[in-house]
């Protein structure tokens, strides 16, 4: 009686272990160095951070997550033990994805494939990255500036300071409107021109496709465009 019992319960483990339902979106992939540790799949709900899977990897260093999406939008892998306070982010979306990075530079140079918002984020993110070269520039010519007392350097940086901000935001709008048709294009509006004139916002809002309107961060974006306008009269 004993051992059909214990036999009843193994089966009943087994069959919870392994009926763990997968989502419509598949991660996949391997962090290279890792020891220990558990990584979560982490995404935005309202203002908080919540873990929607998770895996303990111990004596291997691949993994599989899942979870089920409407929308494609923005996640988090994160880690505890070997990575503390380091997050990788990835456009989620339907289907399967497949992320390759390391422990030591976990979050910086991630091989991902198989999200196509993905792909336009990382595009945007390349020629970004030259903005964010000039502006450290400025930050050594500046400190360098009131070191000497220079006024007219200090002066010349600033100039260039506005006009690296200007040519970035027209540059965000523009990459925006020639991927309007990617929830990323809502996305890039909401994260980096929510400081920007209004107008830029709205132009990007107009040239959204209507699939993309009716996604999460189109909404989003269409919200705190009625917002500002609302504060503004």
């Amino acid at each position: 009686m004993k051992k059909l019992i214990l036999t009843f319960v193994t089966s009943l483990l087994i069959i919870s272990c392994s009926s763990k339902e997968k989502g419509n979106m598949i991660v996949k992939g391997q962090i290279k160095g890792l020891k220990k540790g558990t990584l979560y799949l982490q995404k935005m709900k309202d203002t908080l951070l919540v873990t929607v899977d998770s895996i303990s990897l111990l004596g291997k260093d691949t993994f599989t997550l899942t979870d089920n999406i409407d929308n494609p939008e923005m996640y988090y892998l994160t880690f505890d033990g070997n990575t503390n306070d380091k997050r990788l982010l990835f456009f989620g979306e339907k289907g399967e994805i497949s992320i390759i990075d390391k422990v030591n530079e976990f979050g910086f140079r991630p091989i991902i494939k198989g999200s196509k918002n993905q792909i336009i984020m990382d595009k945007f993110r390349k020629i970004d990255q030259k903005f964010n070269d000039k502006k450290l520039q400025l930050i050594k010519k500046e400190f360098e500036a009131k070191k000497n007392n220079d006024e007219l350097l200090l002066n010349e940086v600033d100039k260039e300071r506005k006009k690296i901000i200007r040519r970035r935001f027209l540059f965000a709008t523009n990459f925006a409107i020639a991927n309007s048709n990617s929830e990323a294009a809502p996305y890039i509006a909401l994260t980096e021109l929510y400081d920007a004139n209004i107008k830029l916002l709205d132009t990007i809002n107009n040239s959204l496709s209507n699939r993309v309107k009716s996604s999460d961060y189109g909404k989003k974006l269409q919200n705190f465009i009625d917002k500002v306008k609302s504060n503004e009269k």
